[in-house]
């Protein structure tokens, strides 16, 4: 979701999902190929307005030891900084300034991985967002980032 364009421009598309375990939820395909290829990640919209990210653990986000991978882990919690702040982003073209993450759990094959959090502060040009991922319950990551909005897309 963050990124410019480029000769092989992405566009990213908010879709619905109409069946299956994810039907209800949302996701944004070819908007970053990267997410693309480690996802798919979905989220919707809580009854009290926050934003709810999830996916489910699978074989290609395991590492070697057979538990999840925490490069899969810092890029859903990207995606879901981005989810987060959605709202005051607002369209302008924004990009991950810093990340801070603290990988304090795990989850295994088939687990649902989910994330929440909020947006501390939206600046003019900065928004400062916080979250936590967790499986069954149980903390994976906590994170904190700063957002950098670049301007309106073109």
């Amino acid at each position: 979701m963050d990124g410019g364009v480029t000769e092989n421009t992405y566009i990213s598309k908010l879709i619905t999902v109409q069946e299956g375990e994810w039907a209800g939820w949302s996701c944004y395909p070819g908007g970053d190929p990267y997410e693309d290829l480690a996802g798919p990640f979905y989220y919707r919209v809580g009854d009290d307005g926050r934003a709810v990210c999830a996916f489910r653990a699978e074989y290609k986000h395991l590492n070697g030891g057979g538990f999840l991978h925490g490069g899969c882990v810092m890029t859903f919690a990207d995606f879901a900084l981005f989810v987060i702040a959605r709202d005051v982003i607002d369209g302008s073209r924004t990009v991950t300034a810093t990340f801070n993450g603290e990988l304090v759990g795990t989850a295994h094959e088939g687990d649902l991985v989910e994330c929440t959090g909020e947006v501390v502060k939206a600046g003019r040009s900065m928004v400062f967002v916080r979250g936590i991922i967790t499986s069954k319950g149980e903390p994976v990551m906590s994170f904190s980032s700063v957002l950098k909005k670049m301007g309106s897309r073109s």
